[in-house]
């Protein structure tokens, strides 16, 4: 993060925790707005790989477990890395930007996955860029996100589409979310721009909506915990089951065919904050972890919620956080179809 951005966020209010953004003053009146009205939220949670050069796309098609190789100049794709046991390394948001593809992922596991990357490059005519501080990335969000981004002069493309501008990329993700990509220079101007339109949340207001919209993210409380289907990314289409090897394809293809899952993505919600890699256990798994929670926030509604990783036969049976001991969590099962 560029000094002037910082000092404009500082100007809005910005309560940093180390880099991340916890709130601009208000937690509880941020998560409501979230909830009922449009939010700009800088994704300090977050970072950015670049990939680029002659054989980009060939080597993510045969490192990731989506079809790298369809993917088009505008289309986004969600993404995993899996260790050689079928293990999430990393989850990712994929764009291109020109012949280059931009990977956002947990900014907590970005420089150990770039090194990692590059670890597989060989040969390959591949350049693997940390961009986390070249690239600011916003959340607006809301009923009104359209016309947010519309009155700063910013395109508005199709759901799991990217559209360019001057500076960067827009990304929808969802029909009222959307994300923007914009070069570190430019990015206190297209603050000041959104701002006047949209209120500026922190990460949690951010995270609730993907609690809401069941978008996993993995960290590195949670990297090698999942296979993807665990987290469901097979139903957001980031796994293909019709492309060649990628680390952990027989794994993640068995998995799938044999129909094996015993764990699936939840909804928690809770009395106690819950944060991610926190442990949940059932008298239905008496000696083990029965579950693992993957993204945890604040409620607009009070209490806390979040995403987990829980087997049926636990939630079925009732489930606590931390420990056997620990206070009761309810759990919801995020729907599959």
């Amino acid at each position: 993060m560029t000094p002037s951005l910082k000092d404009a966020l500082d100007a809005a209010g910005a309560r940093f925790n180390d880099k991340r953004i916890d709130n601009f003053g208000d937690a509880g009146g941020e998560l409501k707005v979230a909830r009922d009205g449009t939010i700009l939220a800088p994704l300090t949670h977050i970072g950015v790989i670049r990939v680029s050069g002659e054989e980009a796309r060939s080597f993510l098609h045969n490192q990731l477990t989506s079809d790298i190789n369809h993917l088009g100049a505008d289309v986004v794709q969600h993404s995993a890395w899996c260790s050689a046991k079928g293990r999430m390394l990393a989850s990712f948001i994929i764009w291109r930007d020109g012949n280059d593809f931009l990977l956002q992922l947990s900014e907590d596991l970005v420089p150990a996955m770039a090194k990692r990357l590059q670890m597989y490059v060989l040969r390959a005519k591949v350049k693997i860029f940390d961009e986390s501080e070249a690239i600011i990335v916003l959340g607006v969000s809301g009923t009104g996100a359209s016309a947010a981004l519309k009155s700063a002069s910013l395109p508005v493309p199709e759901v799991m589409k990217s559209a360019t501008f001057d500076d960067g990329q827009v990304v929808r993700i969802e029909e009222a979310r959307f994300l923007v990509a914009v070069k570190a220079a430019s990015a206190v101007a297209l603050w000041q721009l959104l701002s006047a339109t949209a209120r500026p949340v922190g990460v949690p207001a951010w995270q609730w909506l993907d609690v809401q919209s069941a978008l996993p993210l993995i960290s590195e409380a949670t990297k090698e915990h999942f296979v993807p289907q665990m987290a469901n990314f097979e139903r957001i289409g980031g796994v293909s089951f019709h492309k060649g090897c990628y680390p952990g394809q027989e794994i993640v293809a068995r998995t799938q065919y044999l129909g094996k899952v015993k764990r699936h993505l939840y909804r928690l919600v809770c009395d106690q904050a819950m944060a991610a890699g926190d442990e949940l256990f059932s008298v239905a798994a008496p000696d083990q972890a029965s579950g693992m929670v993957v993204t945890g926030t604040a409620s607009p509604a009070g209490g806390y919620e979040a995403l987990a990783v829980l087997m049926e036969s636990a939630a079925e049976a009732g489930v606590t956080l931390r420990s056997r001991e620990g206070v009761a969590v309810r759990s919801s099962p995020v729907a599959t179809s």
